[in-house]
């Protein structure tokens, strides 16, 4: 059954690019304009029987990628959707909710200049979407008066998409710096950069930056164990409810009684 067209576009596949066996990123071509702030997500689907197939998916490109949105994903093999979207090729199409949701953007309202966005591996992808805005905004002369760390963990170092990206935005701005870390080093020993889950290394660069409760803004994406893991060290370093943002990928089922 087609989506319903006054609910959902049809977008049309023009790049992919495969990072690991089970982590790819496309681009597709909107036919109608997309409005969306960065941290918000779109909503993808295919058709299904009776209805669409559809989930949520973080948006990586900025808003002011106009044409075109980027999305990054993670292979589920038992899930309803990735193994349909990861057939997916160059010329291959799918639907698209025409509204974007979410409330997982950048604080405006705290007067907090710095923001410490936490992630593991595809949940990076909100994240490329406020750098990408901020490097557009440098580059036509209005530097962000904010400053963005980004710790990124992953179990590997191929699981770091965008980590060329992110360091070539740190080199670049003093607005950001990039932290990617891995829990199975061993695996990689060519690997020479931070070790430790996002968890272990947390309050070693909030307290290397100076990312106090008082002047930051803690976002944390990805796996849900990371997320409640900060969310406790955050909490107990004095940050409020009001300055700690998340964003579950998934909700872990419930241990059998």
């Amino acid at each position: 059954m087609a989506g319903t067209p006054s609910k959902y576009q049809r977008v049309t596949v023009t790049h992919r690019v495969d990072f690991a066996p089970d982590l790819w990123a496309v681009r597709v071509r909107l036919e109608d304009p997309f409005i969306f702030k960065p941290g918000q997500y779109a909503t993808l689907g295919v058709e299904g029987e009776i209805k669409p197939v559809e989930r949520a998916y973080s948006i990586v490109s900025s808003p002011l990628e106009t044409e075109e949105l980027e999305f990054f994903f993670e292979l589920v093999p038992e899930g309803e959707l990735t193994p349909r979207l990861y057939k997916l090729q160059v010329g291959d199409s799918m639907l698209m909710r025409r509204q974007s949701k979410g409330l997982f953007t950048l604080d405006g309202k705290s007067g907090h200049k710095s923001h410490y966005l936490v992630c593991t591996v595809t949940g990076v992808a909100p994240y490329i979407s406020m750098a990408r805005t901020f490097a557009c905004e440098s580059d036509q002369g209005r530097a962000p008066d904010a400053k963005l760390v980004v710790l990124q963990a992953a179990s590997r170092p191929w699981e770091f998409a965008y980590r060329e990206e992110l360091e070539s935005y740190a080199k670049k701005y003093d607005w950001l710096t990039y932290i990617p870390t891995v829990s199975r080093p061993w695996e990689d020993p060519s690997w020479q950069g931070e070790v430790g889950r996002a968890e272990d290394v947390l309050r070693k660069y909030s307290d290397m930056h100076g990312l106090s409760a008082s002047t930051t803004t803690a976002y944390l994406c990805g796996h849900p164990q990371m997320i409640e893991n900060c969310k406790g060290i955050l909490s107990r370093c004095g940050f409020s409810k009001e300055s700690l943002r998340e964003e579950i990928y998934w909700i872990p089922k419930k241990a059998s009684a």
